[in-house]
């Protein structure tokens, strides 16, 4: 029974990575193509209009600075080619000045280190200039001379930029994806609030809290998926459409990061409202509701997030800006049955969190402020 039980596990886990192999392989397929066309295209181009014999090292530059990874931007490939071609002029150079073999990779690859930290601080330019410069050394050096290697270097990197330029990337899918991911925690931070607030039961409230709490990295993560997602828009003639777009996403991605940080405040402040049982029951069954509508209608506008299409995303928009004003409605203590300092605190906690996601909608602060009735 034990050894048919560590097959069945085997035989599971084969089947696991099977099914995550083949899904990588396809959300990489775009990815390949472009890479394999990148170096073809290089290594072509160097042998025959340059005339250059086996110039690998144009193939590896177009091959690298595309790479993998979901961070292939204009910048990346810029800072990757810069790194290949500068590594194999290095390379070259003091290939010309100390002569090829052991100790004089060791002292190219030491000096190509050196001058890539002083250049730059980022991990790929540094690994590109010192494993390029190296292989020039070790590499024997063509009929075309040292230096025809680094014309190839330069060769790859502008195919690979090239590519990148013209076949990028949908520039808005991280950024959505991110923002997608944040409203959906903030609405499960909503919804546990309801839940604390409908059983009384302040451990809740507080799970609430830290679960608030761990979408820091979501937020921090947003600013610069937004920041790659615009300089591709920028320099890509494909997506340059889609600039407005991104606008729209950091506005929103901008005034959900503050509806997150209230929602911390407000969960903080449930725990006490339970504790001291500030509620009455008509008061628990209200607020509980409307935490939980709220809820609702972050999802709603999650939703919209994530639509690419303009029709889609008006439509899915429109229906939670409906469900967030329904809920602005409602903010007031005395609708809500809650009386008290520490229950009307905890209402007023509630209305700029719901102002910030109708500003995450596209709403006017102004026209927020107005769905909300007068204290």
């Amino acid at each position: 029974m034990g050894i048919g039980s560590s097959v069945s596990g085997a035989w599971a886990f084969v089947q696991r990575r099977n099914r995550v192999g083949l899904r990588r392989v396809g959300t990489s397929f775009p990815k390949v193509i472009q890479m394999t066309a990148s170096a073809v295209l290089a290594y072509w181009i160097a042998e025959q209009l340059l005339g250059h014999d086996a110039p690998i090292f144009a193939a590896t530059s177009g091959l690298l600075v595309l790479g993998f990874g979901t961070q292939t931007t204009v910048r990346r490939s810029l800072e990757v080619a810069i790194g290949c071609t500068l590594g194999v002029a290095v390379g070259d150079l003091l290939l010309t000045l100390l002569g090829s073999g052991l100790w004089q990779a060791g002292l190219v690859l030491f000096l190509s280190l050196m001058i890539a930290r002083f250049l730059d601080s980022g991990p790929i330019f540094t690994t590109q200039l010192g494993l390029q410069s190296v292989l020039v050394v070790l590499l024997p050096i063509g009929a075309a001379g040292p230096f025809s290697r680094s014309l190839d270097a330069v060769v790859g990197s502008l195919c690979g930029l090239l590519i990148v330029m013209i076949f990028p990337r949908d520039p808005r899918r991280t950024p959505m994806a991110e923002l997608g991911k944040l409203l959906g925690e903030l609405s499960g931070v909503l919804q546990e609030c309801g839940r604390a607030v409908s059983t009384s039961d302040s451990t809740l409230a507080f799970h609430a809290l830290v679960r608030a709490r761990g979408t820091q990295h979501l937020m921090d993560s947003l600013p610069a998926a937004l920041n790659l997602a615009r300089e591709v828009a920028t320099l890509a003639p494909a997506h340059r459409r889609h600039r407005q777009d991104l606008e729209r996403l950091k506005v929103a991605a901008d005034k959900t990061d503050l509806a997150v940080r209230n929602s911390r405040v407000l969960a903080r402040r449930l725990t006490t409202v339970i504790n001291h049982g500030a509620l009455t029951d008509r008061g628990v069954e209200a607020v509980s509701g409307l935490l939980t509508e709220l809820s609702e209608a972050v999802d709603a506008f999650g939703y919209a997030v994530l639509e690419t299409n303009e029709s889609g995303y008006r439509k899915a928009v429109g229906r939670a800006k409906r469900e967030l004003a329904e809920c602005a409605a409602r903010l007031d203590p005395t609708s809500l049955q809650v009386s008290g300092m520490q229950g009307e605190g905890m209402v007023l906690l509630l209305r700029p969190l719901v102002v910030d996601l109708l500003e995450a909608t596209g709403t006017s602060h102004e026209d927020a402020v107005a769905l909300m009735p007068r204290l």
